[in-house]
C-alpha cells in the first residue's frame, strides 16, 4: 500500500530539512518542498499531495495567502500550519480558511508525527502510512 504524502512549504531550509526527515523517519513520502507561498501552489498543483505542512511568515506569497489559493483549488485539501505561536491573528484566520490543525515552532517529533497521523485518518480512502 502507498505511504502517505506530503508538500512542505517553508522559507526555512533548516526547517524544511528537519519536518522532512522527521517524517520520512515515520513512513511519509516528502513529495516537494516550497520556499514561499507561491511556489507552495505551484507545487501543490502539479503534485496534488496528501497533506501540506505550511509556515505562515515568508517573504513574497505568505502562509495564509497560500492556503486560500490550495482551498480554492481544492476545498478537500489537507494543510496543518507549522508556525511560531506569536503569529496569533494569522492562525486564527488559517484555521478559519480551512487548515486541518496548527503545530507551534519549536515542536517535537512525536507532536508533528501524532499531528500528521491524526490528518492523515481524515482523508478519504485512508490505508494507512504505516503499511
Amino acid at each position: 500500500m502507498a505511504k502517505k504524502t506530503v508538500l512542505i512549504v517553508d522559507d526555512s531550509l533548516m526547517m524544511r530539512q528537519l519536518i522532512g526527515q522527521t517524517l520520512a523517519d515515520d513512513g511519509w513520502l516528502v513529495v516537494g518542498e516550497a520556499c514561499d507561498g507561491d511556489e507552495g501552489v505551484e507545487l501543490y498543483d502539479r503534485l496534488r499531495p496528501d497533506v501540506v505542512t505550511m509556515d505562515l511568515v515568508m517573504p513574497g506569497t505568505n502562509g495564509l495567502e497560500a492556503l486560500i489559493r490550495i482551498k480554492d483549488r481544492d476545498a478537500d485539501a489537507k494543510v496543518v500550519v507549522v508556525s511560531a505561536v506569536n503569529q496569533t491573528r494569522l492562525i486564527s484566520d488559517a484555521i478559519r480558511q480551512g487548515a486541518c490543525d496548527f503545530l507551534a515552532k519549536p515542536f517535537r517529533a512525536e507532536e508533528l508525527c501524532e499531528t500528521m497521523r491524526i490528518v492523515a485518518e481524515t482523508i478519504d480512502d485512508y490505508v494507512g502510512v504505516y503499511t
